[in-house]
């Protein structure tokens, strides 16, 4: 097991990589399935919409996509921990493919199309949560922080594109759409298939449980362990604060000032800033700062994530809320990939996919609370001041957790004992090994001198 400490050398390059080959693969097929995904939401929706002129259904095709992570994120997560992580990839995609080439028959139903929508997001979970626990093992050191922050800026990249390529396409043939999701789907698992070697599962056979357990022990690994536990309240309040010009975006067009712009217009530039200041801080901070530096900035971007958005209670036009929103997203794209990749190294191998189920919907229900939250507020009072004094709640948050943040021998200790179990197991009174195959019984934050691995 390669040491994936961050090291106080200077930033791997994104030439070095882009040299690993199964990165490659990854970085290109999650790319391309991003994209289609974007395209079809577009199109879905148009297509739900065209059919029954109804709001409220095309808005439910557009959620539908959203359910699965939060009816059983964490428990489809866990099946990828009992299978190699290329197979889970290649299977979740096949599926996926066929599916939509379904969705893209004509005449098909609505409740059909919605049914078929809802099996597709199913294959999410389980295929995100492989390609979370497979990326530590292509990339080390560095590498992997400078991966996932790449890996985070072509999201949000393929967001931008996909919807504005699904809208023109929708618009024309939402069919053309859903079948060219479908060939992204069917290339992406060509790509994996090909260009990522097979691995053993991290969880053979012989040592599982029921799936819920399973599923429970990814819960306490990361809430029952310190440093995992700083890093989940670290990421979800900075989520609580950023998504909130993007979710409220549409009614802040509408009721705000709108600076010489139409309403549409002030619209999409607020809901594209986020994403754009997410790409440029991902990429920027990753590459122009060293391991060493990046870990020291996390903190104090989290704390100028909400506070960024302050001024918003001065009821700013449409360009400066966008910049604004833009500096939120450069803040929190600064601060992920360190944290993400702290968290991978305080990870056991054979959890790494039920804690990202675990992450995942975490956020997904952290920035529904959010957006639902401050529309709520925002009903009573003006959207300004409702973001305003809602990101000044976020400074404190943000502060707090800051200064609560595990000392630096603590984070040490926790990633040497990671390696050190990873690279030699050793058996528990159950008859498993730490670090290699998971049981409750090493998920303590501590327990004597055998302690959990955190790898």
């Amino acid at each position: 097991m390669p040491d994936e400490r961050p090291s106080a050398e200077g930033p791997a390059t994104f030439r070095e990589v882009f040299a690993q080959r199964e990165f490659r693969a990854v970085f290109t097929a999650g790319a391309l399935s991003w994209v289609g995904d974007y395209v079809a939401k577009a199109a879905v929706t148009l297509l739900v919409y065209q059919q029954t002129r109804s709001v409220a259904l095309s808005a439910a095709a557009f959620a539908v996509s959203y359910l699965p992570w939060l009816l059983g994120g964490p428990l489809l997560a866990a099946l990828a921990e009992r299978h190699p992580y290329r197979r889970v990839m290649v299977a979740c995609d096949v599926i996926r493919m066929v599916l939509m080439l379904l969705i893209a028959l004509p005449d098909l139903p609505v409740p059909a199309l919605l049914g078929l929508l809802f099996a597709a997001t199913l294959a999410n979970p389980p295929s995100q949560a492989a390609k979370s626990a497979l990326l530590p093992q292509i990339l080390a050191g560095d590498r992997l922080v400078v991966g996932l922050s790449l890996n985070a800026s072509i999201g949000q990249a393929a967001q931008v594109v996909g919807y504005l390529l699904g809208t023109v396409v929708a618009s024309i043939d939402p069919t053309v759409a859903l079948l060219f999701n479908a060939a992204t789907f069917g290339l992406s698992a060509l790509l994996v298939r090909v260009g990522v070697r097979e691995r053993q599962a991290t969880m053979t056979s012989a040592h599982r449980s029921h799936l819920l357990r399973e599923t429970g022990q990814g819960f306490q690994i990361v809430f029952g362990t310190p440093v995992l536990r700083a890093i989940a309240v670290l990421v979800f309040s900075a989520l609580l604060f950023s998504i909130i010009p993007e979710g409220l975006a549409a009614a802040w067009a509408n009721k705000g000032s709108h600076g010489g712009m139409d309403a549409g217009t002030a619209q999409a530039v607020i809901m594209a800033a986020n994403p754009v200041g997410y790409i440029l801080g991902g990429l920027l901070v990753s590459r122009l700062f060293g391991p060493t530096r990046r870990l020291t900035l996390m903190r104090p971007l989290a704390v100028f994530s909400p506070l960024v958005l302050v001024p918003a209670l001065f009821d700013p036009p449409p360009l400066v809320v966008a910049l604004l929103a833009a500096l939120c997203g450069f803040a929190v794209a600064g601060m992920m990939p360190m944290a993400n990749g702290l968290f991978v190294q305080a990870l056991p191998d054979g959890f790494r996919a039920r804690a990202f189920g675990v992450m995942a919907t975490g956020v997904q229900v952290i920035q529904g609370f959010a957006v639902l939250a401050t529309g709520l507020l925002a009903e009573r009072f003006s959207i300004p001041v409702v973001v305003g004094v809602w990101s000044a709640a976020g400074v404190l948050l943000m502060t707090i957790a800051a200064l609560r943040w595990p000392d630096k021998q603590t984070v040490d200790d926790a990633i040497a004992r990671a390696a050190a179990a990873n690279a030699e197991p050793t058996p528990d009174p159950g008859g498993t090994a730490v670090g290699a195959t998971p049981t409750g019984a090493h998920l303590r934050p501590a327990d004597g001198p055998r302690r959990h691995a955190v790898t």
